[in-house]
């Protein structure tokens, strides 16, 4: 479960940040960044934060209701950060989550001097100081905060999509390959949410042509 130690070997303001939707074949991926200013929050917070995959969508969303909520009285910022599709696909992933990580990090205030980045590679050319930890969602409370945080912000947005493009089950999928999702490609065809760069996507638009 996440703790307070790796932000205690920091000195200065530190965000945690994490994102969510590197595997989907649809819509953009999304960075949390997050700053605890106090940790005098609600216990319950602090008692649940872990990796937003090892939570339910009900704890998930009852958890960001909360961060929102700690925002609101001060207690912590926030930022949300994406990379469409189409910058997917210009840049690669890699790039596109670093690229969605560095909006959320510059929508901080205040700015933070370092970043604890879930994962194992380092963005260049950041606005602060980055450190990265394998498994940082289930280590630190700001890195695990900002994974609920993207999650939740990035399910909400395809539940949003599935109403523009109610075909393909995006509400329930997320937009990775479920076997709905695939019926959905075959009949109905690519949408411009789509990565085209991604294989099964950029198989079947090849079939088609």
């Amino acid at each position: 479960m996440p703790d307070w130690e790796t932000e205690n070997g920091f000195s200065g303001i530190v965000c945690g940040v994490d994102e969510a939707g590197r595997g989907p074949w649809v819509g953009p991926v999304v960075a949390g960044a997050v700053v605890f200013l106090t940790r005098e929050v609600a216990p319950f917070l602090l008692q649940n934060l872990n990796d937003s995959k090892k939570l339910s969508a009900k704890k998930r969303e009852k958890l960001y209701a909360l961060l929102l909520n700690e925002a609101e009285q001060g207690n912590i910022c926030y930022g949300i950060g994406l990379a469409s599709a189409a910058e997917i696909d210009e840049h690669n992933i890699l790039q596109a989550t670093f690229l969605a990580m560095r909006r959320a990090v510059e929508q901080l205030s205040p700015k933070p001097q370092y970043a604890l980045i879930d994962g194992n590679r380092l963005p260049a050319d950041f606005p602060c100081q980055t450190s990265c930890y394998i498994g940082g969602d289930t280590r630190s409370y700001s890195i695990a905060a900002a994974s609920i945080i993207a999650k939740v912000y990035r399910d909400n947005l395809m539940k949003d999509l599935a109403q523009q493009y109610p075909q393909y089950g995006f509400e329930k999928n997320a937009g990775y390959g479920t076997k709905e999702h695939i019926e959905a490609l075959r009949k109905y065809g690519v949408t411009p949410e789509h990565r085209r760069s991604y294989k099964p996507i950029k198989e079947l638009l090849f079939n088609n042509t």
